[in-house]
């Protein structure tokens, strides 16, 4: 199935308190799902906050000093969010799209890649390991992966909430509070640690460009 009428555009004015943007977000969700509302993508940069998705592990929260820590629904395990991180929330109905996990994972990666490659930077999927990762090659190996993006996903109803954490240009030292989603042989990078100094309005204009290419209207979510 494909979508007929594209998302609207929400921004949840930055720094945003994370319990109460996904309280916004969840609101909107169980709207679609009562047919009171229509597909949404919200976007905002949150107050510095450490989230753990249902596969977080307490042993991997290890240093959040001042920082606060908060247990979501969402996926995953833990991350770090705040200043500097462009978060994305596609809030929309596979009701009307297809009912398929796997392919709204890898449309949301596929999204990713293709943003990214706006800025001359190559990303890819790592197998297992849900999120958007980078070779580094500067850093003295081919072989060492970083993560530029988190995802972390909720579907109720078959409506989609939380999504993705963008890195832009984050103090990259908070990720040293938790072993980040889990991943031991691997670090976290931005778009600026790359050499990349671009706006969150640039951004967010090629993140918009992008979605197209994965959700909007005339395309089968999850095939490229």
């Amino acid at each position: 199935m494909t979508q007929a009428t594209p998302p609207v555009w929400l921004e949840i004015p930055p720094l945003s308190d994370y319990q109460a943007a996904v309280a916004d977000m969840q609101s909107h969700a169980h709207a679609i799902a009562s047919g009171h509302a229509s597909e949404a993508v919200f976007f905002t940069e949150h107050s510095p906050v450490y989230t753990g998705g249902t596969s977080a592990r307490p042993e991997e929260l290890l240093n959040p000093r001042a920082t606060p820590v908060v247990r979501t629904n969402r996926g995953g395990q833990w991350t770090w969010h705040g200043p500097g991180q462009l978060i994305l929330w596609p809030v929309l109905d596979l009701n009307t799209r297809r009912r398929d996990v796997r392919a709204y994972i890898h449309a949301l990666e596929g999204w990713m890649i293709d943003l990214l490659a706006c800025f001359t930077v190559t990303a890819e999927r790592r197998t297992g390991l849900p999120g958007i990762w980078v070779r580094r090659r500067d850093r003295g190996t081919a072989t060492q992966m970083d993560k530029i993006a988190a995802v972390g996903v909720r579907i109720s109803k078959w409506v989609t909430m939380h999504g993705l954490a963008l890195n832009i240009d984050p103090d990259l030292g908070c990720f040293g509070g938790i072993v980040p989603c889990g991943v031991t042989d691997g670090g976290v990078t931005s778009l600026a640690d790359m050499g990349q100094i671009i706006t969150r309005e640039e951004v967010i204009m090629a993140a918009q460009d992008s979605f197209n290419n994965w959700f909007g209207p005339g395309t089968v979510m999850g095939q490229r």
